[in-house]
């Protein structure tokens, strides 16, 4: 009990606090190596469904060199079309930084999984534990019928 009543809101805290805190650093270092700019299409994107697919794309960086590269569209955009994009420091497309709402799904998810594991540990724990001392018991219950059941079951004979 003490291993559930301490050890668990312990455990779960420690180890969604550090997620949490590892998840944070990537948000800042993604958030200070990348940024939006306004790309065109340079063709359209075609198919129908919802998925968005890669496309060629062209956009001027902050010192006027023209760059291109491929980003994720949504279906059915027309060529000319202008799109934000992500770029990093050295103006590849990139993927958008992750946010501070990743970082706390992250620590609560790993917290939650951190107790789950403790709260298996302790029940699987104290099941091992019964079974050995419910196995040693019947063993001595055994030993002792062995030196009682002649005198009862002579007591049958008659």
């Amino acid at each position: 009990m003490i291993v559930l009543v301490v050890g668990l809101p312990t455990a779960a805290i420690s180890a969604g606090l550090a997620a949490y805190e590892a998840s944070m650093r990537t948000v800042r270092v993604q958030a200070a190596e990348r940024h939006q700019v306004t790309a065109w299409l340079t063709s359209a994107v075609r198919g129908g469904d919802w998925a968005k697919r890669p496309a060629q794309v062209r956009w001027t960086d902050a010192d006027g060199t023209t760059r291109t590269g491929a980003a994720m569209v949504k279906p059915g955009t027309a060529k000319g079309t202008s799109v934000r994009v992500w770029v990093d420091r050295r103006g590849n497309v990139a993927t958008a930084p992750t946010t501070t709402l990743n970082a706390t799904a992250s620590g609560w998810l790993i917290g939650g999984l951190t107790a789950f594991g403790v709260a298996t540990g302790s029940y699987a724990a104290r099941d091992g534990m019964c079974r050995v001392l419910d196995r040693r018991r019947y063993a001595q219950w055994d030993a002792e019928w062995d030196l009682v059941e002649p005198s009862w079951s002579a007591r049958f004979r008659r």
